[in-house]
């Protein structure tokens, strides 16, 4: 059994170097307005498209442009100049739910992926897609039993998509999800006018709510405020049924995360699957790789509806969960190669002591990890540097002037 594709989730040049870092076989990102994360990423633009197809190719990963957005009339010739720039720089495929897109990209001859906006739940629905999609991302909602019912299905009809290969199914493992069906959610459209389905989410739903008869003034007693937020999926426990369904792309939401959280998932999920290959994957494992996938940003974990579960386990409260916490400093100087030694400048409040965790991130260096072995200052060693401090400290890896550095507290739980 071939090991399936990691996909992650590009929203800068920083994440798409800790996209390569941790393993990532296939990145993933936005141009523009056009995309569904157009309002909460930092998007690129279409003159990235080249860098972007660049840098993944060199790195043998594959690009995937999403253009996954609702396309209205006076947006199809904006939509067709889109995939022409991605089509010239290089990109691998699309990411596409409108069958404007879907069917543009395929007379350009552009690989296409059909999204999970387009709920493919069925068979049927399989069979219909195959003749524009390479690979299509299952509905969120379906359990693992119904995923591989329909990967059988495929392998025993022998369908296969535009390029002539068997289709691919593509499954999400790992990051947010959203109280709707498959995403199509219209609470932020009803609300403030701003479309979900067209990359403007305000995130009502993470909020908190009180239940209230308006006509008796009734307050209803629920369990928790959050009542529509639902804890971020992660898969890494189960990671190997997913395998043996057959899976063949597994797909890390968090275009809108830090490149720390790419690195952290991608990684995390690079080893589960390598483990799964050569027979290593076990309790003690998925343990450890939970412990370091809670450091980064997340809402509190469950398996979503793939074992089975008809209702949503939800947010006990607002925002990250996560165990960890980067606190910025200032920003990478210079950096010396033959001492492997980095010189930085504190430009906040916040104290740098001989010992603390740090991280450095960049759009070159991606994500460093380490410790402040030692502190310098005017070369002679110090215990600790504060603001307007230019320092030194030793690295093990190549790290650029401009990149950002940080110190890694351990967050202390109050709930």
């Amino acid at each position: 059994m071939s090991s399936p594709e990691i996909m992650s989730p590009v929203g800068s040049y920083e994440s798409l170097q800790a996209a390569i870092q941790g393993g990532a076989d296939a990145v993933y990102f936005g141009v523009g307005r056009l995309n569904m994360r157009s309002r909460s990423a930092a998007n690129f633009t279409v003159a990235d498209l080249p860098r972007l197809a660049s840098i993944a190719r060199e790195a043998g990963v594959r690009s995937y442009l999403t253009v996954n957005t609702v396309v209205y009339n006076e947006e199809l010739e904006e939509m067709r100049e889109l995939l022409r720039a991605a089509q010239q720089a290089g990109v691998s495929a699309i990411i596409a739910s409108d069958f404007a897109v879907i069917t543009s990209a395929r007379a350009m001859g552009i690989e296409v992926h059909v999204s999970t906006q387009c709920n493919v739940s069925n068979v049927e629905a399989v069979r219909y897609y195959a003749q524009f999609a390479d690979v299509v991302v299952t509905a969120r909602e379906l359990s693992l039993r119904q995923v591989a019912d329909i990967v059988e299905y495929i392998r025993q009809n022998d369908i296969r998509g535009p390029r002539g290969e068997l289709l691919q199914v593509e499954l999400f493992v790992h990051g947010a999800l959203c109280m709707s069906v498959s995403g199509k959610c219209y609470l932020s459209l009803d609300a403030y006018n701003h479309s979900a389905n067209r990359g403007a989410c305000l995130q009502l739903c993470r909020r908190q709510y009180l239940v209230k008869d308006l006509e008796s003034d009734i307050e209803l007693v629920v369990d928790n405020k959050y009542i529509m937020s639902p804890k971020d999926l992660c898969t890494i426990g189960f990671l190997d049924k997913i395998v043996r369904a057959g899976v063949s792309v597994l797909k890390i939401e968090g275009r809108g995360r830090s490149a720390d959280y790419v690195q952290t998932v991608t990684r995390c999920y690079r080893e589960a699957v390598d483990a799964i290959a050569d027979g290593t994957y076990s309790q003690e494992k998925i343990e450890g790789w939970m412990q370091r996938l809670s450091t980064v940003f997340n809402r509190g974990f469950w398996d979503g509806y793939y074992l089975g579960r008809t209702m949503g386990e939800w947010s006990e409260r607002y925002g990250s969960q996560a165990t960890e916490n980067k606190v910025y400093l200032g920003r990478i100087t210079n950096y010396y190669p033959r001492p492997h030694v980095a010189e930085a400048r504190l430009e906040t409040a916040e104290r740098l002591c001989a010992g603390d965790r740090i991280m450095v991130i960049g759009s070159t260096t991606g994500v460093y990890s380490g410790t402040a072995d030692e502190l310098r200052l005017d070369r002679d060693p110090i215990p600790e540097v504060h603001q307007g401090d230019l320092f030194s400290f030793p690295t093990t890896e190549l790290l650029h002037r401009g990149d950002k550095l940080y110190r890694i507290d351990t967050v202390i739980d109050e709930y």
